[in-house]
């Protein structure tokens, strides 16, 4: 009984940020990963960096694990080699490779010096010293290491930022941007999920001054720090601050309808939340313009996530009309396009209209993972009964019919084919 209080009394008195610390440190790919570089070379020290430290931090749930090392590529490869764990080249020309232990990703990167940059790369130069390595990186919060049992440097003070809730730049902000004008959006991000201050004049300055420089970037990075605003989960709070909308506006002039977002509560925040990139783009992006057109001709997406995109389009002069939304229609819907556009749709005209339909959400609870309806009639059928040969006309009559059997409640008759086949 005294062993279990201990216990108990032991947890209580450990932070958050020590009992993850402890959880990330027993998990078998962690310590594997750990003991590798440890067991190789007195000199090797692999810590913990970025996005993950700062999420333990600050108690959010984390996806990705990046760790930063002090030996080159070549040793790092070499290390990973003899001890049989698989890799990929990520980045190697910045110094990241990404190990994989059971299905795990895991992200390795040199200690480096940006030598020259030019907004968009940078030639690096490799070193052992860790201040060197938090110098380059953009913001204090992003500078912060934990070996593996939650220990931590800080030589930029970043978790003090980030308890005071300040984004700062390392240096000075304009050189930093120069560097590489991504750091723009990613200010963006990070100011939204993080802040508790105003933007500084001497940021908003610099930004301004150099927003131009985001059109050399690729625009597969710009949709990609796009896709990690929308998965913070603080999206909203970039229209609900005047200066990260406008620069948001001036990046992504077509995804002018984030005002929408302003008049989110909390309950709508979080309904956002559980949505996918995808449909939070289709909300913010969508209306009356060619906008829809242009942004998915600028920006490289899947040619599933078009066909959602340009599915909800199709349908938005439609989604005021009580019809529309009608169970018939619905069902033509879901056998032309299939349950996952039907949910969208819902989920669409819900965040569109800040409105909980009762009746809505009964649909969509009904179309979501339906089984779709098989038309019963075949070109084979035809071919032997009505003395049909394949080709265009048979096509054309296969599709009449099958436009007639969606039209009747996904029903049809021997007498309704032979009227139609025989006209």
């Amino acid at each position: 009984m005294l062993k279990i209080l201990e216990k108990i009394i032991n947890i209580k008195n450990k932070s958050k940020k020590d009992i993850q610390f402890e959880k990330i440190k027993n998990s078998p790919e962690i310590v594997k990963l750990f003991e590798c570089f440890s067991k190789s070379d007195s000199e090797a020290e692999i810590r913990f960096v970025g996005g993950f430290v700062r999420k333990v931090l600050t108690d959010q749930n984390f996806d990705d694990i990046d760790l930063a090392v002090n030996l080159n590529p070549e040793e790092v490869k070499n290390i990973l080699n003899h001890n049989n764990i698989n890799f990929y080249e990520t980045g190697i020309e910045h110094g990241t490779l990404t190990a994989i232990i059971n299905k795990k990703k895991f992200e390795i990167t040199s200690l480096r010096n940006d030598l020259i940059t030019d907004g968009r790369h940078a030639k690096v130069q490799y070193t052992k010293i860790w201040s060197e390595d938090a110098s380059r990186r953009d913001f204090t919060i992003n500078s912060i290491y934990a070996d593996l049992d939650g220990n931590i440097y800080d030589p930029n003070n970043g978790k003090t930022d980030l308890n005071n809730g300040i984004v700062r730049f390392i240096g000075e902000p304009e050189k930093r941007i120069k560097e590489d004008y991504l750091r723009i959006i990613r200010y963006l991000r990070f100011f939204s999920i993080y802040s508790s201050e105003s933007h500084s004049n001497e940021v908003c300055k610099a930004i301004s001054k150099n927003i131009s420089g985001i059109k050399n970037l690729s625009k597969e990075r710009i949709i990609d720090e796009l896709r990690k605003i929308f998965s913070s989960g603080y999206v909203c709070n970039i229209s609900k601050d005047d200066f990260s909308l406008k620069i948001f506006n001036l990046i992504f002039p077509e995804l002018k309808n984030i005002t929408i977002l302003k008049k989110f509560d909390n309950h709508f925040e979080n309904l956002l939340n559980e949505q996918d990139f995808i449909l939070f783009l289709s909300l913010i992006l969508i209306d009356e313009t060619d906008d829809t057109e242009y942004f998915l001709y600028k920006y490289n997406l899947s040619n599933l996530e078009k066909k959602r995109i340009k599915f909800l389009k199709s349908c938005y002069s439609q989604i005021s009309s009580k019809e529309f939304f009608s169970e018939k229609n619905l069902s033509k819907i879901h056998y032309i396009h299939g349950d996952p556009f039907i949910v969208d749709i819902i989920n669409f005209k819900i965040l569109k209209s800040r409105k909980i339909s009762t009746k809505l959400m009964e649909i969509k609870k009904k179309f979501t993972n339906k089984q779709k309806p098989i038309f019963p009639v075949k070109a084979q059928y035809l071919i032997d009964n009505f003395n049909l040969k394949e080709g265009k006309d048979l096509g054309q009559k296969l599709k009449k019919l099958e436009n007639i059997w969606m039209e009747n409640n996904f029903q049809i008759s021997n007498k309704q084919i032979v009227d139609n086949i025989s006209d």
